[in-house]
């Protein structure tokens, strides 16, 4: 009984498989490549790749308000998807195009204005008394071309997510490819000046990602439109902008507590890197390695959450409920067992991984050992992202808020102001004891998905 509860069968697994493997392929290939732009920025040494870590960091803020507030209209994607109801694919397309495009514009103008701000609140002596001056310039020349890139992203965001959320998963993962090929191609050439190219740094990597996602960007746009027979909701999409104004309100009360939970997400996670940058750039260096190379063996975990937003949104729109409970057990049970065997491999790959940056032992050894502890938690990382894409995908965007943001300002955020400000504990338990919360995250998980509150048709309400 209980295999049959947690094991799909063959036909279960193919569509998983469907679903998840191009989007699998398209966040390891960036992931894989961001790693590779991380060493060449790393070669340039400890203090510009903390510049470039930092400028990373806050546009994180960036890229997860624009997620958070189009996943709200997503979950109205899938479910109508899922009743066959293009009108309303369109109309939920409108929507993300507005809202993406204002926190384009307001985003710009707030970093233009105090970008420099929050680079230096970043900036902290260690033990190795690096230049701060210069990873405060170098950070800055990264954000000045970099904030040219947020439109074309925010764009390659909307149309990805919708194509996603209709079923349309290979032709988002070859714009992806496309894009981090270009940009892995231009930042050999851009920063270290080859083929007759200046030798640019920092500036030549900012240039290579926005030509990147202006590439990234031009695919799916294109495809979409040249290809209306697979996308008929591009069928008068332009004509106007006009949604019903009670769908608005729908999706308004659904997206605004996601784009918040992104957002305070985002700014707590940008926090809690700050307490930790107080243990001197060693720390924001080591910080960096460590996540850079953890998001490449996560992308699994991204990926299944993927995958429960589309299957388990598709079953809840055509009304299959039982359906939908059924397939979120035997993904979340996948998804587990997946990333306690790709944890093991991080485990075993960390004292390795680190070699390749041109930093000192010191950060090497400590970046290694932040490896092991993300290794340890990456099986409870995996059921708490799939519990957190169940909720979503049932509309439960105010528990999600509670589940996700409110945790890590109640109980993360404090822990590591605390500890950082308050006592001389080192960076890794520092990290260990933050990390570890996860666990008690776990334990609400499991209450949650035992209730069923997420097991709503919300397009038929």
């Amino acid at each position: 009984m209980l295999k049959e509860k947690l094991i799909g069968d063959r036909a279960f697994y193919q569509k998983v498989v469907k679903i998840t493997l191009p989007i699998l392929i398209q966040n390891v290939i960036t992931n894989f490549v961001n790693l590779l732009d991380n060493v060449m920025v790393g070669r340039l040494g400890t203090e510009l790749m903390s510049g470039v870590a930092i400028v990373n960091q806050l546009l994180f803020i960036f890229n997860l308000c624009i997620f958070g507030g189009l996943a709200g209209a997503g979950i109205f994607t899938a479910q109508y998807k899922g009743k066959e109801d293009m009108d309303g694919v369109r109309y939920t397309f409108r929507y993300k195009f507005v809202l993406a495009a204002g926190l384009a514009v307001l985003f710009i103008v707030f970093y233009a204005f105090f970008g420099g701000s929050l680079i230096q609140t970043f900036i902290h002596q260690g033990k190795e008394n690096l230049d701060l001056a210069l990873t405060l310039e170098s950070g800055k020349s990264y954000m000045a071309v970099m904030l040219f890139g947020l439109i074309p992203f925010a764009l390659s965001q909307i149309y990805s997510g919708t194509l996603k959320e209709t079923g349309e998963t290979v032709l988002p993962m070859k714009a992806g490819v496309a894009a981090v090929v270009v940009n892995f191609c231009l930042n050999y050439v851009l920063i270290f000046g080859k083929l007759g190219m200046p030798a640019l740094g920092v500036v030549g990597a900012a240039i290579a990602t926005l030509i990147a996602r202006v590439v990234e960007c031009l695919i799916v746009v294109l495809w979409t439109h040249k290809h209306r027979e697979r996308n008929p909701f591009v069928a008068g999409l332009y004509k106007s902008l006009r949604i019903p104004k009670e769908l608005v309100g729908r999706i308004t009360r659904k997206a605004m507590p996601l784009m918040l939970n992104e957002v305070l997400w985002s700014v707590g996670m940008t926090l809690m890197n700050q307490c930790y940058s107080t243990r001197g750039l060693e720390a924001v260096s080591a910080t960096n390695i460590s996540s850079t190379v953890s998001n490449l063996f996560f992308c699994a975990i991204f990926a299944f959450g993927n995958a429960i937003s589309i299957i388990v949104g598709h079953r809840l729109g055509a009304g299959e409920l039982q359906e939908a409970r059924d397939e979120d057990t035997k993904l979340i049970f996948c998804s587990v067992v997946t990333c306690l065997i790709v944890g093991s491999l991080l485990a075993i790959a960390a004292p390795f991984l680190p070699l390749v940056y041109n930093v000192s032992d010191g950060v090497r050894s400590l970046a290694t050992s932040l490896l092991w502890v993300s290794a340890a938690m990456m099986p409870f990382h995996a059921f708490t992202n799939c519990a957190y894409f169940t909720l979503r995908a049932g509309g439960q965007t105010t528990v999600t808020f509670l589940f996700d943001a409110v945790f890590m300002w109640v109980l993360c955020i404090p822990l590591a102001f605390c500890l950082s400000r308050f006592t001389d504990l080192p960076i890794l338990p520092l990290f260990m004891a933050v990390t570890a919360l996860d666990l008690v995250k776990c334990f609400i998980g499991v209450m949650l998905l035992k209730k069923g509150v997420w097991m709503r048709n919300l397009v038929n309400e």
